[in-house]
Formats: C-alpha cells, structure tokens, sequence
C-alpha cells in the first residue's frame, strides 16, 4: 500500500476511497457518533416516571376526595361542612413552611429520598384516615379528629411529590423527552382530582358509604409506597441522558434562594403562575359548593370537575409535545392563560344561572384545557430562566406562591359568599344537609378577576431568557461534531471532522507543503484548526 493510499484511509477513519474523493459521514451520523459517546438514556426511567405518577395521582386523589361529597361527610363525623374544607385546606398550610424544606432535602438527598418517603406519608397518611373511621376505634380518635390526622400526614408527601417533575425530566431524560416528561408526571397530580371528582360521588350516596370511599382511596396509596420501596433504585441514572446535565454543578441551597430572589423574570413568574395554581386549587375545592346553590347536584360537580381534569390532560398533552418540538414556552403559556381566563369569565356568568347544565359544564372544559395546559409549561420555564439553580427549589417556590395564594382565594372566596335568600334556597341541590347554601356572585367575580389580572400580567412583563438550553447549546457546540472540514491536496479532496485539531492529522499531511486550499463553515472550532493548518503550511 503506498503512502498516499495510507493517508487516505487515515483520514477517511478506516473507509474506502471512491473515484479519488474519500466517503464522508453525514453530519447528523458524526454527531449521533459523538452523542453515543457522551450521554447513555436508561429504560429505567420510564419505570421511575410511572413511580412518581403513581405517588402524585394517589397523593391528590387522597387530598380532595372529600370535597366532592362535603355534606354527606360533615353527617358521617358530626362536625359542620367548615371542617370537612379543612381537609381539604390542610395540604395547602402544610405545604407553606414545607415546601422549602422539601424542596432542599429533594436538590440534597436526591430523587430516591423524595419519592421512598413521599410514598411512606402519602400510604400511612391514607391508612391513617381509613382507621379513623373505624367502629372498634377508640372513641376519642374515632372520627374526624383521626381522619385530620391521617390528612395531615399525607399533606406532608404532597411536597416532595409534586415539586418532583422537573427533577424527574431533567435528571433523566434527555432533552427532546424533558417537556413530556414532565408533563406527564405534572398531570398526574390533576388526575387524581379528577378521579376524586368522579369517584366519590358514585361511592358515597349516603352517610355510611364515606368509610368504603376511604378503603378505595387506601389501597393505591399503600400500593405506590411498595413500589416506591422495591422500584426507587437510585436517584440518578449512571450514565447523564443530556449534554447539560453532564455539565451541571450543583449549588448550595442558600446560593440557590438568593439567585432566585434576584431574578426579576422568575419573581414575576412566581407571582402571576402562582396566582395560576391558586385559581385552579381554589375552583376545584369549592367547586360543588357553588354549583349546588344553583340546584346543580354533587353527582354534575363531580363530571363538571372531571370534564376540567380530563380536557386539562388533554390540553397539557398537546402543549407538552408542541413545545418539546418547537420550544416556545413563554410563547404558549402567555396564550394558554389568557385563553384559560376567558374561559374563568364564563363560567363565572353562567353558575350564576340555573338549568345551564351544558353550558357550565362547557366552560369548565375550556378552562381546564387552557389552564393545566400552561402547568408544566409554565415548571419548564421556571427551570430554565433560573438554570443552574436546582430544579426541586425553583419549582417548589412556584408552588409555595401558589399554596399561599389559593389559601388566601379560598378564605377570601368563602368570606365574600352570603347566605341565598329563602326564594333562591328552594332551589339549592344541598338543602336539608348540613351544607348552608351560599350566594356566591361577588365571589365568582373576584375568581375571574384574578385570574384576568395575573394573565394580563403575565403576558405584559414577563421576559425571560432560556438559560438551561443556552448552556445545552454551548456544551453541544463544544462536543458534537460540526460540519466537515473540506481539504484538497494534489487531486485529491478530503473531509476531516470538525473538531479534529492540527495535532491529530496525520504527520504526512502535517509535513506535506502540498496541502494548499480548504474550504469550511465559519465555527470558531473549524476557524481554529484551519489557524494551525496555516501556520504550519
């Protein structure tokens, strides 16, 4: 073999010349080539995210299962219909002051942590509840102040679930599956509502069925801490699933707060996303106690609730596969929410009215498609304007705002409510329970005000740069393979790769003052080699 021939096969990595040219790779066969050397993606983290969304549906089915059947419940304990609310608002107070904390245990002790001991709360949370119902318990806890207690101890897994998504994609999976991803496991905190809305008003039509409501809401509970146990391996995959995650450092917590606090985009994110989810959590725990003062009954609130859930799927389904192909984030959720606070308006007008089944139960349709559909878009966003502060931190903020401001709605909601009038209260689906019914007019308005103020807002002031995939760009650029550097010498045309550096050609060409003309694209690793190139001819 002469010398020439053995330069060609050096430079063309091993393949064979055709009519005097060598075979080049195309360019996205060099970068598959080099991807294959930087990140490895596991099967496992589809098993990890079924985990979490396990965890999160049972979580949040537990939550408000008894919002739907508020006055049946109340009968069952003894107690009045304001104390069956606050189990539903004790996952929002807890989740205030634990939200930091659970969002500094998840960037510190990793995923496994979370979902192993969200998973134990959430099952004996929910094993607790079913306890307190029981005919043989002691008197003194038997009833709701152990059923309180059990609702309290899931309360604390809500955290560490739900701040979990954004962890979960970014750890895992690479960066074309991050938007699903976290899509998925974010709506599975929705669906468990909607299971809830639907569920409970098939079991309990009468006082003595809320003890098999809570057996049926036991079971998945129990079950997604045994798979979190035997499943939850470890907190990360061996191998990182994207360039950016390889690259990550991890900060301090304290780092991480200060950076957050002084970033003007994330702080308006905070406030209006967070009026966002307090909307939403303030709809979907009052919803039956708005409609059924109109005559619409607990069994309409459930499909209404589930109609909000299930078209809420749907939506964020949609936008999570649009904006993992096209990346406008901020694009999507600036339309979504103002969309969803049209859909606020309406239906605000039309509870207000009797036999407008179709049309409420339309509305809250449309408010659910537009308004989850912005839910894990809006955690994407959050991550990237803040990168490379932890995912758990900035999402668990995001979710704080949100629970402080649904308390808020939710009280200032109630508060704003008065009793019907005896004429309208003829008509009211809850009547002869121990639910009063109220005239909620002046509330639904406020509701929709809100959410039209925290759109405006959103879609006014917020600008924000995507810094995760700037970085993911940089790191890309510096490792994948770029266009072919294009060498003529003699007769003969050669393609070498992009980041192949003067030191790595072959001496014959290092040495050869025949090597006169090269033709490349302007990437500064390209301009680079062809400055050795130069200086040595």
């Amino acid at each position: 073999m002469g010398a020439e021939e053995e330069v060609e096969r050096e430079i063309s990595g091993g393949h064979s010349w055709e009519d005097g040219s060598a075979v080049e790779l195309e360019p996205h066969e060099e970068r598959e080539r080099a991807q294959d050397q930087v990140v490895v993606l596991e099967k496992r983290r589809w098993v990890m995210l079924a985990v979490l969304c396990l965890l999160n549906t049972s979580n949040s089915a537990v939550w408000l299962s008894m919002a739907p059947v508020t006055d049946h419940a109340a009968q069952f304990m003894g107690v009045k219909p304001d104390l069956i609310n606050w189990l539903s608002l004790v996952y929002i107070v807890v989740c205030i002051p634990c939200g930091p904390l659970a969002a500094w245990a998840m960037d510190s002790f990793g995923l496994r942590f979370a979902l192993v001991t969200g998973g134990l709360l959430n099952g004996v949370g929910a094993l607790v509840r079913l306890l307190g119902v029981q005919d043989w318990m002691v008197a003194v806890l038997r009833g709701f102040p152990l059923v309180m207690t059990g609702q309290t101890v899931a309360a604390l897994a809500q955290p560490l679930l739900l701040f979990a998504p954004t962890k979960m994609a970014a750890v895992w999976f690479p960066e074309n599956q991050r938007a699903i991803a976290n899509t998925i496991a974010s709506m599975a905190n929705p669906l468990g509502i909607m299971l809830a809305n639907l569920i409970s008003p098939l079991i309990v039509h009468s006082d003595d069925q809320v003890a098999t409501m809570l057996i049926v809401y036991a079971v998945p509970a129990l079950i997604g801490a045994l798979f979190a146990i035997c499943l939850v391996r470890r907190s990360a995959p061996l191998m990182p699933p994207s360039l950016g995650t390889a690259a990550r450092s991890i900060q301090p917590f304290l780092i991480n707060i200060k950076q957050l606090f002084t970033n003007g985009p994330f702080l308006i994110l905070l406030v209006c996303f967070g009026t966002g989810i307090g909307v939403i959590t303030c709809f979907t725990t009052l919803l039956a106690q708005i409609l059924c003062a109109r005559g619409y009954t607990d069994e309409f609130s459930g499909i209404c609730g589930a109609l909000t859930i299930a078209l809420g799927i749907v939506g964020a389904g949609i936008t999570g596969v649009y904006v993992d192909h096209t990346k406008h984030f901020t694009q999507v959720s600036k339309i979504n929410f103002l969309l969803a606070s049209l859909a606020a308006i309406a239906f605000a007008l039309l509870c207000l009215q009797r036999d407008q089944a179709v049309a409420v139960a339309f509305s809250c349709s449309l408010l659910g498609f537009f308004g989850f559909s912005i839910y894990s878009v809006c955690l994407e966003i959050g991550v990237e304007c803040t990168y490379p502060v932890g995912e758990a931190t900035s999402t668990g903020l995001l979710f704080v705002s949100g629970q402080i401001q649904a308390l808020i709605l939710i009280l200032l909601l109630q508060a704003l409510a008065r009793p019907l009038s005896p004429a309208d209260a003829e008509f009211a689906a809850c009547k002869g329970s121990l639910l009063i019914p109220y005239d909620w007019t002046v509330s639904v308005l406020v509701f929709a005000g809100v959410c039209v103020l925290a759109s405006s807002s959103l879609t006014l002031f917020f600008r924000a740069e995507l810094r995760r995939r700037k970085a993911e760009e940089e790191q890309r650029r510096l490792q994948e393979p770029h266009e072919p550097l294009r060498l003529s010498w003699g007769d003969r045309a050669f393609s070498i790769a992009a980041p192949t550096l003067w030191n790595s050609l072959p001496h014959t060409i290092r040495d050869s003052s025949s090597l006169t003309t090269f033709k490349t694209t302007q990437d500064p690793p390209v301009q680079h080699c062809i400055q050795h190139l130069t200086h040595s001819i």
